[in-house]
């Protein structure tokens, strides 16, 4: 440390007035003045020329010991100048002694605390030099221990509860990790875990069914409710009430906080061969829910008119073996026919019973350009791009006849594989990549029915 008259404590050589803005609040003597009478042999009694070093009079010891604040004591005991060497002064020694030996500066550090009282200041300045390390250890690996907590919660098991399991029937909730690659994700429908739940999904027809009020009484800040409904707003009565309830949405419209269609496609790494099985039969139509005021029984109504239509369902002849697809992979063509017409609204009708039965969908719903958005243009015939059902009918004759012009409806196969959306284990599973994505955001959905029926 480096003393106040600008040379270390120790260091050989004359002591020299400190420069200006040193030794602030302490009286300093100007480089033109001599220093007060009463001060001079405190401050530097051995400032003056050699001659007049007090150590070199005799008694000078037992002089400055008596100049001394009582308590304190010589560094060194009995510590005697060295015997002048040949041709030396008696305040230089030669070799390892000579550190031993160094003039004093004007701070007086020739001079020391007792033994004790170094001790305790020797192991508080340790504490200090330690905090300090550790205080500067601790900023500089701030960012690395957050970063590592943020990974933490990338990987922290994701909680996701079905309040009514759909429609009353129990099943079982399948792997998120097994299924569909996505790590850290329990599902359950336990409500006595709604409170740790991230999120909760409420199924539309059984809140009806139920009511608002069977909904939790309370619920944590960060939790997200969605209400989930994968039916047409034709069939969805209740909206109006639903008002700044839900955070999120989850349905087959793409612009749902949770998009989950009724199915996709999947590109294939590598391309497939086109294999198609042996078709017997033409047109087959699966309907359970017979309505004559729908748009799809009345065109049915016209296009029988004009080629054969096998009828399967409530109003027609039975599955074989209860398979639709079974069913319908002896048939060419299937009636994809949706219960109402709207945007999105693009059923199983066409992803399983249609695709995964190799048969051509002619489809019924929202207009072709809607659909064209989920799948090829060329892998599937709309009614819409015929003047009447009679036209239709025509086509489809022409393409029975003509195997070259059917098989270009298969072309896309090649490159895509077919996945229906499995319920409800998947929809529960998608959340937990929302709420990833999602992080802190927070919303609600003010207005559900204006956004659903519009």
């Amino acid at each position: 440390m480096s003393g106040r008259g600008g040379r270390a404590c120790g260091q050989v050589g004359p002591w020299e007035p400190p420069p200006e803005g040193q030794g602030a609040g302490r009286r300093r003597w100007q480089p033109h003045q001599e220093p007060p009478e009463q001060h001079a042999a405190a401050a530097a009694p051995w400032a003056a020329a050699p001659s007049a070093d007090p150590r070199r009079q005799p008694g000078w010891e037992a002089e400055a010991l008596q100049r001394l604040p009582e308590g304190w004591q010589r560094r060194r005991p009995a510590m005697e100048p060295p015997p002048a060497a040949a041709g030396g002064s008696p305040w230089r020694l030669r070799g390892r002694r000579r550190a031993r030996w160094l003039r004093p500066c004007r701070c007086c550090c020739f001079w020391s605390l007792p033994k004790r009282q170094w001790r305790l200041l020797a192991a508080g300045l340790t504490c200090c030099t330690v905090l300090a390390l550790y205080a500067a250890s601790s900023l500089h690996d701030l960012p690395v221990l957050r970063r590592h907590r943020d990974e933490e919660d990338d990987d922290e098991p994701l909680r996701v509860l079905l309040w009514w399991e759909p429609f009353g029937r129990s099943r079982p909730l399948g792997d998120c990790r097994a299924r569909y690659n996505i790590s850290a994700c329990s599902l359950t429908a336990n409500r006595s875990r709604h409170q740790e739940a991230h999120a909760i999904l409420f199924h539309h027809r059984d809140l009806i069914l139920h009511g608002p009020e069977q909904l939790p009484w309370a619920r944590p800040p960060a939790q997200r409710w969605v209400w989930m409904n994968f039916e047409s707003p034709s069939h969805s009565p209740g909206l109006q009430g639903l008002a700044g309830i839900f955070n999120w949405t989850m349905s087959y419209r793409v612009d749902s906080d949770v998009f989950v269609p009724y199915g996709y496609l999947r590109a294939r790494r590598t391309p497939a061969r086109l294999s198609l099985p042996a078709k017997t039969k033409l047109v087959a139509w699966v309907i359970s829910n017979w309505n004559e005021e729908h748009a799809r029984v009345r065109y049915f109504h016209q296009l029988k008119k004009y080629l054969p239509i096998d009828v399967y369902g409530a109003q027609g002849l039975e599955l074989k073996d209860d398979s639709v697809v079974k069913t319908i992979s002896e048939y060419k063509f299937y009636l994809a026919f949706e219960n109402s017409q709207h945007p999105d609204y693009i059923t199983e009708k066409l992803w399983r019973n249609a695709f995964k039965s190799r048969a051509v969908p002619v489809v019924l719903g929202p207009p072709r350009s809607n659909y064209e958005l989920f799948i090829p243009s060329n892998s599937f015939i709309h009614v819409d791009d015929f003047a009447s059902p009679a036209q239709l009918a025509i086509y489809l004759k022409f393409l029975d006849k003509n195997k070259t012009r059917y098989r270009r409806y298969f072309a896309w196969r090649k490159r895509y594989d077919v996945r229906v959306t499995s319920f409800w284990d998947e929809h529960c599973c998608r959340v937990c990549e929302a709420i990833r994505a999602a992080g802190k955001q927070r919303k609600t959905v003010q207005n559900l029915a204006n956004w659903f029926e519009n």
